[in-house]
């Protein structure tokens, strides 16, 4: 079942991003699923006023969407679920979890949907059917026995807000808080920093915004593989004269060149968008400096003109301020306001901020060299990045997990808020915080409760409605369940959606670790590694998909989606079910609470025939934001989530937004400076999402038939002996007393600063020590670990 990959590397990729070769992966992943007819047929619905939200990224559904509102990734995602494929009974009769265990990923997937639930059985090592009722009754039972502190409650991002509402319900009605969710892994430092910085959990954005910006400073986000939707309105942006500002470890395509497939004349002629008007490879690590320097630019460059306005080119002991403040003078006046008296926006800073004082001051004490060295870029690049931004009246700040996923990854927000707080880019149309969200409803799941803080969830409210009184104690985030996991303090894993397993740290010891749980409870539409794997009673119970038609007592039912620009949406299933014995994920959730919680107030079973009523309990408990909910669920475009921040409104301990500087521009290793240290971010290819591999080709990178790669800068390979296309073992470069290696990658040269080198995610994931998170979030710093390499005997494989 693997591919044999120690030669399959194809010559680099001069297309654009979208074009033929987006319209020829479509072709072919519909036709590898066996869906010629009803793929193009369902696609044609996705992401349209009365059609299904797409299951793989989190963009928004427009108003006025395009003919065909789908991109590569998202018509990749809806031919996996369609799949004619099946992982039926059959297959699991013949097939040993031991001997799945060795599958490679994409293989426990290709096999298609599953169709029944799932008990393990000792005795055969093999997963064999059972009954909802008898898998709902040994749940519950094994529930009951367990003290609810050991039992962990995980969602993936694709659940909808009336699946999400009943799951933290149930997992509160039992008595856990332990409510550990993707989001922990992805953008928590978002959640952590933004109501720092300006009150709001979410980005400020919404779709106008870029129909009204100036300018977009685009951030640590790779927009042709994770969201390539967005390309349509940074292509039209661009066509309007906006400048787009990109900073980002790797030049991708996707930031670089677009045709769009859904014009005629694009296609036919090959004429292409130049997405990037200026394009800055930072260090990986390296976004605090990159930022500092634009800030210090604009800082600097508001002192010299105040100091010339007063007549003065110099500071109050009339020495100068800077050997070339004359220069520094000149290029703020070419950058100020109309009236060349500012570069800030200081009535907005006045008016709406704290802490700008003690910014300012940081900004000016850092030396050029220092943020030059960190960062990778020279001090006229941060300083033309800075005269950009001082141009433009309506700057948007657009950024993603490059950005979260790191050891500073709320300090790296912190940044992007300072800079946008200097001229007053928020709250205002076009310019506000776009934090690009991963998986469909991703931040959805955390408004409607998905939280492990008590006190972000309104348990008082979910008491009165109820009838019940919820735990008050904080429960386990994503890296603390895995250290409970790790450590025994677990016992029980639910899993609504995803593929745990292979998501997280240090995936050896959790992998240990696992195999000792009491019991292992997977909802899910596919095979993957975290079924495979398994508690001493596991069951593995499949739902529908989104996609789906959700025929309920009722009749067909709709869900909800929350997107990135913090707009709710309505989705309704077209498909036929994958199997008749298929039950949504409400229905599964209800019945393993009623199997765990006996008589409740809660009216599972009404909830399940009518999902409006869920809806309704939703605006119960959360008035202001889901008002008339039912009603304006399909309205085009969605309804917004309210945000404050939007209209200047701060909802912070303060009362304003509040600038907050970074103790440290880079986090400290033990082995920094070491010659033979690498620091290795994860990506992610064209061919995938997230966890799920729909193929071995990444094609924007010029990579085909294998994910067994590092991609390394052409003077590291030569300085630490290594060729082209050599196989290396990568290990981890922190002493913590655990060995930690992937081994057979082959290098592949690639243009990445020196001193960097990347390889995919979840592959590296054994690399990453679970303790290498943000301190603040907890979100894995999957995008900056120090590393070594060491020649390998291996061939690398699929």
């Amino acid at each position: 079942m693997t591919l044999k990959t120690s030669s399959a590397i194809s010559k680099p990729y001069s297309g654009p991003a979208g074009g033929w070769g987006s319209a020829k992966s479509v072709a072919a992943i519909i036709l590898r699923e066996r869906v010629p007819l009803k793929g193009p047929r369902l696609l044609s619905t996705q992401n349209r006023p009365e059609g299904y939200m797409c299951v793989s990224c989190a963009w928004a559904k427009p108003s006025q969407p395009h003919p065909l509102e789908f991109c590569e990734n998202g018509a990749k995602a809806t031919a996996w679920e369609i799949t004619s494929r099946r992982a039926d009974p059959e297959f699991f009769a013949g097939k040993p979890l031991s001997e799945l265990e060795l599958w490679p990923d994409h293989d426990l997937e290709e096999q298609g949907r599953l169709t029944q639930p799932l008990r393990w059985d000792a005795a055969s090592d093999k997963y064999v059917p059972v009954a909802w009722s008898e898998a709902f009754e040994e749940i519950g039972r094994e529930l009951r026995a367990l003290d609810p502190h050991q039992v962990d409650l995980y969602t993936s991002g694709r659940a909808s807000l009336e699946a999400s509402y009943m799951y933290q319900l149930f997992a509160r009605m039992y008595g856990s808080n332990n409510l550990p969710d993707s989001s922990n892994m992805c953008h928590e430092s978002s959640s952590v920093a933004l109501p720092e910085s300006i009150g709001a959990s979410v980005g400020t954005a919404i779709l106008s915004d870029f129909e009204n910006t100036d300018c977009i400073f685009y951030i640590a986000q790779n927009v042709g593989t994770s969201s390539p939707r967005l390309l349509h309105d940074l292509q039209d942006a661009v066509n309007r004269g906006v400048k787009i500002i990109t900073f980002n470890l790797l030049r991708e395509r996707g930031l670089e060149r677009f045709v769009n497939p859904q014009s005629p004349v694009q296609m036919l002629t090959g004429k292409e968008t130049q997405i990037s008007s200026e394009y800055y490879q930072v260090n990986n690590g390296g976004d605090i400096a990159a930022l500092f320097g634009v800030c210090k630019a604009l800082i600097e460059a508001d002192d010299a003109l105040k100091a010339s306005g007063n007549g003065r080119v110099a500071g109050e002991d009339g020495k100068p301020k800077d050997p070339n403040n004359a220069a520094m003078v000149a290029f703020a006046a070419s950058m100020a306001s109309a009236d060349k008296k500012h570069v800030l926006d200081h009535d907005f800073i006045k008016q709406h901020t704290a802490g700008f004082e003690e910014f300012a001051q940081a900004a000016r004490d850092h030396k050029w060299s220092e943020l030059e060295r960190v960062s990778g870029l020279s001090r006229d690049q941060m300083m033309q990045a800075a005269a950009t931004y001082a141009k433009s009246d309506a700057v948007m700040m657009v950024y993603g997990m490059g950005l979260t996923q790191h050891l500073m990854g709320v300090q790296n927000v912190h940044m992007v808020c300072n800079l946008a707080l200097l001229r007053g880019n928020i709250g205002k149309p076009g310019a506000n915080i776009c934090a690009v969200r991963g998986h469909s409803n991703v931040q959805g799941q955390r408004t409607v409760g998905i939280t492990e803080k008590p006190g972000l969830a309104p348990l008082d409210k979910l008491s009165e409605l109820h009838g019940f009184e919820p735990p008050r104690w904080t429960g386990r985030t994503t890296v603390e369940t895995c250290e409970a996991i790790m450590n025994g303090q677990s016992r029980a894993f639910i899993g609504l959606g995803g593929n745990f397993l292979k998501a997280v740290p240090d995936t050896a010891a959790m992998e240990e670790g696992w195999r000792e749980l009491r019991l292992s409870v997977q909802i899910a539409t596919k095979l993957n590694r975290s079924h495979v794997l398994h508690g001493e009673i596991a069951y593995l119970l499949p739902c529908l998909g989104r996609i789906e038609l959700d025929q309920q007592a009722t009749g067909p039912q709709a869900v909800s989606i929350e997107s990135s620009i913090a707009h709710f949406h309505g989705s309704r299933g077209k498909a036929r079910p994958a199997s008749t014995a298929l039950l949504s994920e409400p229905a599964i959730i209800a019945g393993i609470a009623k199997a765990t919680l006996g008589e409740t107030k809660v009216p599972w079973d009404a909830w399940v025939g009518n999902y409006a009523e869920i809806r309704n309990a939703i605006e119960r408990t959360y008035p202001e934001t889901f008002k008339d909910f039912n009603e304006r669920m399909f309205k085009p475009g969605g309804f917004a989530r309210p945000l404050p921040a939007r209209e200047r409104k701060w909802v912070t301990k303060s009362g304003k937004a509040n600038f907050i500087t970074p103790a440290k521009l880079f986090p400290e290793f033990s082995t920094s400076g070491r010659a033979d240290v690498l620091h290795l971010a994860t990506l992610r290819s064209n061919d995938q999402f997230n966890t799920t591999i729909y193929g071995y080709s990444d094609r924007f990178r010029g990579v085909e038939g294998t994910r067994r790669i590092i991609f390394m800068n052409g003077e590291d390979i030569l300085r630490l002996g290594f060729a082209d296309g050599e196989i290396v073992d990568v290990t981890t470069a922190i002493d913590d007393n655990v060995a930690r290696t992937v081994t057979g990658l082959k290098i592949v040269p690639y243009n990445i600063p020196k001193g960097c080198c990347g390889a995919y995610y979840p592959e590296t994931n054994p690399l990453f020590p679970l303790a290498h998170h943000d301190p603040k979030s907890k979100t894995p710093s999957y995008k900056l670990l120090p590393v070594r390499l060491s020649r390998s005997h291996l061939t690398p494989v699929g």
